[in-house]
């Protein structure tokens, strides 16, 4: 960590964000307060939501869903995901979920290293309201998926 202090995260204290779909996001840390060493945030999806598929080439990314059922596809394999589930996502592997419920789901999400938790972080702080300004920050991230590949903005690894 940057520090020798400890992250906190309160709940009546969030840091609030949204997903390039437009769910909301409390952030419980970043690259920037561990030293680069994971994100961590927690994700709280509508029914029928979820990001559309795409790629992350610096991190290894790990979801535990707490509520809902979700659909995930990873890699050309397809399974839901009832609260409890975990699934870790080494970098390089295309992958999308859904919350596939009639409830709003939640899932608790870290990465490592730490730094794509910033997309959410920038899409909040830049209003960033279009999938193209959306897909800008999502290839300085290393983030690649359809919209990105459109633009020509190959992940800046």
């Amino acid at each position: 960590m940057s520090s020798r202090k400890a992250i906190i995260s309160l709940p009546d204290k969030p840091r609030v964000a949204r997903t390039p779909f437009g769910a909301r996001i409390v952030i419980h840390a970043t690259a920037a307060e561990t030293g680069g060493a994971f994100g961590m945030w927690e994700t709280f999806t509508p029914p029928g939501q979820g990001p559309a598929p795409h790629t992350h080439t610096r991190e290894t990314e790990i979801f535990r869903v707490i509520k809902g059922l979700y659909r995930f596809e990873c890699g050309g394999e397809i399974f839901d995901a009832p609260p409890g589930t975990v699934v870790v996502l080494p970098p390089h592997v295309q992958h999308a979920w859904r919350n596939i419920s009639d409830e709003p789901g939640q899932m608790f999400g870290t990465v490592i290293p730490g730094g794509c938790e910033q997309l959410f972080i920038d899409i909040e702080a830049l209003q960033a309201d279009t999938p193209e300004k959306i897909a800008v920050i999502e290839a300085r991230l290393g983030i690649m998926n359809e919209m990105t590949r459109a633009l020509g903005l190959g992940a800046r690894v």
